[in-house]
Parts: C-alpha cells; structure tokens; sequence
C-alpha cells in the first residue's frame, strides 16, 4: 500500500515533465461504430439490429475502484457480479447476465475469445457458484477504449456459451500520448485499504504501426464483517465464560476458555468480510500494416495474482496430542486463524493476419490462454497428522503451519478464420455474406497437494486435493458459421446467422439466430430476435473434486462423470439447451435523446449447477448411508470431530424461465454558462421461474429432512429471488470548464433468499427490501493534462441487514451481525477515494 500512495504523490512531479498532451477519454455514444453483434462493418450503436451497450473509458474511471466488473455492474442494468462469493469465489471477478450463470456469457477481447479462469467457487447458494468463466480482474481499465455489452442470445454468432450475451472489450490502439492514474480508497471504517497504478502509452512504429502498453498495479486489503464468534462469544463479543453453554451446547472450559486471548478479539472470527490481493498486470496491443492491404496485430497479458482469506477461527483444543510420557501439549494455546492462499498466473496471446482480395475481407488468427492457481493454507495444522508426531515424541513438538493443497489449470487455444464479402443483389443495401471456422482445445487439471495438506483428514479449513482428486483432462471442438445480412427493402434489416459445433465429448449441435429491425422513421424503430444456444459442460463442471469444510463440518464434492457418483445414482452431465427471444423498439423522439427498450424471454433447459447438501449424517444421526458409502467410495478421509458429512455435485438439474425487460435512455443537454450534463437512465426486470426439476436418485432421498430434490429452498431461492428483480441506473455527468460532477443513484429492488436453519431440514428466510446506493465523484482539472478527482461509492454508507438467524445453525456463520452477504451491492458500506489522472 505504502508502494502505491507514493506512485500517486509521484505522479505531479511525472506531470510537469511532460510535454506532450492528449485530450480527456470521453464516453462512446450512439454514433461510435461497432463491432458486436454484428458482422457488417461501419454499423452505428444508434443503427443496431441487436441491444447494445457501450461503456467508455471515461464512464469506467468514474466509480472510484480500480476494477473493471465493478465499473461495469453500475453501468449495465443487467449485468451482475458477486462481491462476497466464500473460498475461491471470493478473489475472481465474473460478470453475469441476465440473471443466467457468468458461464452463460461470453468475454470477448477485440473479438477474440478471451480464456477462462482455472479456480472454481463449488460453495452452493448463488448464481454464481461453480461459474469457471472470464476473470475480469486480468484486463486492466487503463488498457480499454470502451465495451459492447451485446445483451441478446448470440450462440450463432460467437460460440455456444453466448446464451446470455457478449461483453466485447475493445482495446486501446492510440500510437502516442498516455496516461497515468493513481488511485488510493478504503471503507468508511478504514478497512479495505486500496490502492492502485496504471500507465498506459502508445508508441508508433515509422507511422505504419502502433505498440499500446498498460502496465497496472494493485492493492486490495482486509475487511471484516460481523464481530465474535457463537462458540466463545455473545452476540457483543462478550466471552461466554464456563459454565455458560455455546451454540455448540459445550462449555468453553480449558483450554478453549483461552480463546479471549486470541489476536483480533473480540473480532475473533475474520471469516466475513474482503480477502486481501495484490494484482500485477501487463497487457500489450500491437498493429502494423505490412502493405498490399494486409495488416498484423497481437495483444495479449501477463498478470500475477496474490491473494489470502480468512477461514473460520478454529480453537485452542483443535490441534492437541500427548507426548510419549503422556504430557498433554497444545501448540496453539489461543487457537487459530487459518488462511486460503492462491498464487495465481494469468496469460494470454492473440496474433492474427487480416486483409482484403479478390473483394473478400479476410481475418485468420490464433489465441493462447492460461490460468494457473497454486492453492495453499497457511497459519492451520492437520490435527491428526499432529497429534500422531506429538505421540512418537517425549519433547514438545512444533506443527507443520503451512501446506501446498495443490493446484488448478485451465488452457485454452483457438484459432479461427472469419471472411466477409458485400454482393450487389437489387437489394435497398447489398448482402453482407460472412463465413468462417474456429477449432479449439481445452484442458483441465487438478494437482495433488502434498501429502501432509490431505492425508488423516487433511489440514484444517481446506484439506489439499488428493491423488484420487488429481487428473488432466482435455477436449477439443470445431465450428463452423454462416452470417447473412442485409436490407431487402428500404428501413428493414435482417440478419440471419447458423452455427454448426461439434465437441470430442458431448457431439455436435446447430444452432441459429434471426434479427430483423425495421426503422419507421429516424425517431422510432422496432426490432426483435429468435434464437437457440447449446453449452457443453466446462471441463471444470464435469470433473472438479474436494472437500469444503468447516471447523465441524465437510461436504464432499464428488465428480458427476466419476464412478462414485454413478453409485450415488447421479447421471453424467448433458449440454444445457436454450431458446431466446426479444423484441424492442428504439426512440429518437428528439435531438440528443436515444431510448431503447427491449423484453426478452430465455428458456434454458437440463441447467448445471452445484446442487444442495446430500446429508449422510449430523451429530452422529446417520441419514444416509449411501452418501457416506459414496464418501468412502471416493477415498475421502475426515477428521474425527467432523459431526456433519454430506456430498453435492453437478447436475442437469432444473430447466428455468427468465423473463425480463431492459430499458437504456441516454440524453446530452446543454445549459450554456452553466455547462453541460450527460444524462443515463437504465432499468432491468429479470424474473426466473423453475420450470422443471430433474428427480432426484431415490436412495438419496430422505423426506424427514426435506432431502427430495436436487434443489434445497437454499440453493432454489438463490436461483430465483436471490439477484434483485429490478435495478434501476440513474446517472448524470455535469461538466464545465475544468470541473466535472458524476452523480449516480443505482436502485436495487427485493432480494430474498433462504439459509440453512438449526436442524437438517430447516431454513430460515432472509430478505433485503429496495434500495439505493449513491455514488458522487468530483474532478478538477489542475492542468490541462492533470486532472483531481475525489469521491464516494455508497456515499450514505448504506449496509443490508445484519443476519437475526443464530449463529452456527447448520453451515450458517458462527459471526454475529454479519450483513446479508447476498446482497446485490457490498456490504462493507461506504468507500471514498482520491485519483490523480495524467494524460500526456
């Protein structure tokens, strides 16, 4: 952090030897030129057959954090991240639309596939869970021109996981000038320090080429939520001294009665709240024209991400053993906070040839992606790998504390050749024939920790993988497409697209697209779109496998192409199939006014997700012997204080109906001497319904715990009610002279979701009523190439409920007041900041 603020107190002096001046990025508007949606070229945002949103560079550096999916969550009604996702959820940044799965979009870089993250969030409860998509935390905002939201189903178009929409991220190509930020923030309470340093220049190459560099880094630091710990504390933090009872019904008698002596206490628990991360980014984009109508291009990244989350508190007489001459020995006599450390690396390379002969428009290049995380738990023991040593030893013993758990691997290599060629047929526009091929290779692994982090039960809060959880595995597929565009008579446009997929493991499928838009007049226009999708398991989805565990608790997550989950009855994962539809209209009731509004319909049948807890048994009641014959089958090893056991997978295992409705209104108005102001309206009704639920293999079910369904009220509620049905965007950008005032209003409406109760089979419901989170950012600037800006995102430091449930009920927290965590917006509360902007 210290590194960071002294780059931003470097940056007035960097400031004053700069000659050169580059004019402030604006935002993209309705007649920037697109690319998505699309294969026609010179098309306007203004004239698109499919809904499209652009967000600018200005508009991304306007919500005071340095990450691109926060930016991009305030500024597309439909789009939704997950800010407090548990374990690996909780350092990735994926986008999701429309309320389907983030594996339902796709993330494009300058139209090229952008590569998935290795690390995979397997906790149940959210949209979110089991998502291994785009990591948007890797592609720096410094690097970004603007985004094309396409918001419509466009499998036809781009690949089979397009079933919600594409996010294009067009890069920057300038061939001079720069700019330099420097950004420092933290919560209203002081935690989350934040921090971060972007540079991004263009260099030019004997005026045929250009070189565009951004180099970035950034800081993110702990938070906490919530205060105690239900097993030591009362719901102020007060210890709940022997003979007092817990939520355990034990009492804290020795040694746990040492736990008030923990570091942090009465904050004694730090499982809720932010992990700390430090993110080092470069990204490279490069032009050159090589003459006779040819021209080369490449970008690409290299990124290194560090990152550390608390576990739950475990303690003092969690790791214990007697010494040879039987002495007892308690190597953490206050007890201890465990960490789940990721080093993860992140890289990416595109280069591609494209031209023009013979009339055709030609595109033939080649992507390379990687994501590799190394897991590691820190500050932890194995309890019975200890106690074992301590037994061979008449001396006291110091525990292993730190444990490689092994490591995730994803790759990705594409290469596609796309041509286009305009025909003059007698139409009101020539037919826009577009073809082309895509050949891809996917691979998975999973490495072994070493044998300490998994054997006797494994490390204590995430037990490494083992060698029956190892594997590598590998896929490949072809594509082909045909698009065909044009307008048959005048102010009609149609598009129509086919897409033929085949993959090594699950076949072939076609899939097509229809767009048609009719302009009556230059103020109002209609259009609508019928499509199908079909999207092939991740290779993460078919074959991830581990534990997840509490300090009393582990939850098997069984392969559902494994022979254990064929005993268990579950059935090997199918494709999820889709049909779209939408239809809108366009207004351009007056000058500088554009309203879009479009309904939608997504129906997506045999849909995976990560199911509920299958419990085999909970303080020694066995419920399940055949989820405890799987868990043995899978050769998994538990602790012996393990008091509850279950299994979940993947599966097909619902068919859902989203229905919605999206509306964007963009209007610039000038007040003269008193400046000018852009104004954004934007609204989203997403509503999904369970349509069909797959059975459930009947030698797990079991009625008196409610175990009848893949779904728990949990798991169903989180799928339906669990992002807000409504969210509204209101914005405006005041500038004047050297000034400028963003002030933005986001209103997100009821989210309801259900949470495990204090028996197997009860929940409790938690609801979030409708509200609005006010962000303020305030710019000046100093020069006419440094620019101030301060700020606020949720500038009331508006928080959502604190949870009433008790604490330690099944796998709720054992944290008193923490907020609900699904929450549509973070729950940290308020953050301010300060940037200084070069541009030079």
């Amino acid at each position: 952090m210290k590194k960071l603020l002294l780059g931003a107190s470097m940056l007035p002096l960097l400031a004053a030897g700069m000659v050169a001046h580059a004019a402030d990025t604006t935002s993209s508007d309705e007649n920037e030129l697109i690319v998505t949606g699309t294969r026609q070229v010179g098309i306007k945002a203004a004239d698109s057959a499919a809904p499209i949103q652009l967000v600018g560079a200005q508009q991304l550096l306007k919500t005071g954090t340095p990450d691109l999916a926060q930016s991009l969550a305030v500024s597309v009604p439909s789009l939704n991240i997950d800010t407090q996702g548990p374990d690996a959820a909780a350092v990735q940044i994926l986008a999701a639309l429309r309320g389907l799965s983030p594996n339902d979009t796709l993330v494009l870089v300058d139209g090229k596939r952008r590569h998935a993250s290795s690390t995979l969030a397997v906790d149940g409860g959210s949209v979110f869970s089991g998502a291994a998509s785009t990591d948007l935390s890797y592609i720096p905002v410094g690097a970004i021109d603007h985004i094309e939201v396409l918001t419509d189903g466009a499998a036809a178009q781009y690949g089979t996981d397009a079933i919600a929409g594409v996010i294009n991220i067009i890069l920057k190509k300038d061939a001079k000038g720069g700019t330099m930020t420097a950004t420092g923030g933290e919560y209203y309470n002081g935690q989350g320090q934040t921090g971060a340093i972007s540079y991004n220049q263009g260099f030019n190459i004997n005026d045929k080429g250009f070189v565009n560099v951004t180099l970035e880094e950034r800081y993110h630091g702990y938070s906490q939520l919530g205060i105690g710990d239900c097993r030591f504390t009362d719901q102020n933090g007060g210890f709940l001294a022997a003979p007092t009872t817990n939520c355990q019904g034990n009492t804290n008698t020795y040694p746990n009665s040492n736990a008030a002596k923990a570091p942090y206490y009465p904050y004694l628990n730090r499982v809720q709240g932010d992990p700390e991360i430090n993110l080092y980014n470069a990204f490279v984009n490069a032009g050159y024209d090589l003459g006779d109508g040819i021209q080369f291009y490449a970008f690409g990244n290299y990124s290194y991400k560090a990152s550390q989350h608390y576990e739950n508190y475990r303690f003092p007489s969690k790791v214990e053993g007697d010494t040879s001459t039987n002495v007892l020995e308690i190597p953490f006599p206050y007890g201890f906070n465990p960490k789940e450390k990721y080093d993860e690396t992140d890289y990416s390379a595109t280069a591609g040839f494209k031209g023009s002969n013979l009339g055709w428009n030609w595109d033939v290049s080649t992507t390379y992606g990687e994501n590799k995380t190394q897991i590691y738990v820190i500050d932890s023991a194995n309890p019975t790998l200890y106690a074992q040593d301590q037994a061979a030893s008449a001396v006291a013993i110091v525990p292993q504390t730190n444990f490689y758990d092994g490591s995730y691997d994803s790759t990705e290599w594409t290469t596609t050749v796309d041509i286009d060629r305009s025909f003059n047929l007698g139409l009101a526009s020539p037919l826009n024939v577009a073809a082309g091929f895509e050949g891809r290779r996917d691979t998975f692994a999973i490495g072994a920790g070493e044998p300490s982090s998994y054997e006797l039960g494994g490390v204590s809060s995430f037990p490494g993988y083992s060698t029956t959880d190892a594997g590598s595995y590998s896929r490949t597929n072809y594509a082909g497409y045909i698009d065909l565009a044009a307008d048959p008579i005048k102010n009609l446009h149609m598009d129509l697209a086919g897409r033929y997929e085949h993959y090594s493991d699950f076949g072939g499928a076609t899939v097509g697209k229809a767009t048609v838009r009719y302009d009556f007049s230059p103020a109002i226009a209609v259009r609508g779109t019928v499509s199908n999708g079909f999207r092939a398991p991740t290779l993460a989805e078919e074959y991830y496998s581990g534990v997840n565990v509490g300090p009393s608790s582990a939850e098997g997550q069984i392969p559902p192409n494994s022979a254990a989950a064929a005993s268990a009855g579950f059935q090997p994962l199918k494709p999820e199939l889709s049909q779209n539809y939408s239809a809108g209209f366009v207004f351009h009731p007056i000058s500088n006014l554009q309203i879009t509004l479009d309904a939608y319909q997504i129906n997506l049948h045999n849909r995976i997700l990560v199911t509920g807890d299958f419990i085999g048994s909970e303080g020694g009641v066995i419920y399940s012997q055949g989820v405890l014959n799987t868990l043995a089958e899978r050769g998994l090893t538990l602790q012996s204080d393990v008091t509850y056991r279950a299994i979940a997978t993947f599966a097909n295992a619902v068919s859902t109906r989203t229905d919605g409705i999206e509306l964007a209104a963009n209007y610039a108005s000038d007040f003269g001497d008193y400046g000018h102001v852009d104004w954004y309206l934007g609204f989203n009704y997403n509503k999904t319904q369970i349509t069909k639920v797959a059975p459930l293999p009947a030698n797990l079910e079991d009625p008196a715990i409610g175990q009848t369904s893949y779904l728990n009220p949990l798991t169903a509620s989180a799928l339906t009610t669990g992002n807000p049905r409504e969210k509204v965007i209101l914005q405006g950008l005041w500038t004047k002279d050297r000034f400028s005032v963003t002030l933005r209003e986001t209103i997100y409406g009821p989210t309801f979701e259900y949470n495990y109760g204090p028996t197997p089979g009860q929940y409790v419901p938690n609801s979030i009523g409708t509200t609005g989170i006010t962000d303020l950012d305030i710019g000046f600037k100093v020069t006419q190439f440094m620019k101030l800006d301060v700020g606020a995102n949720n500038l009331f430091n508006t928080k959502p409920p604190v949870n009433v449930q008790p604490p330690g009920a099944g796998y709720a927290t054992y944290v008193y007041k923490v907020p609900y965590l699904f929450a549509p917006w973070n729950p940290n509360g308020g953050y301010y900041y300060g940037r200084v902007t070069v541009n030079f």
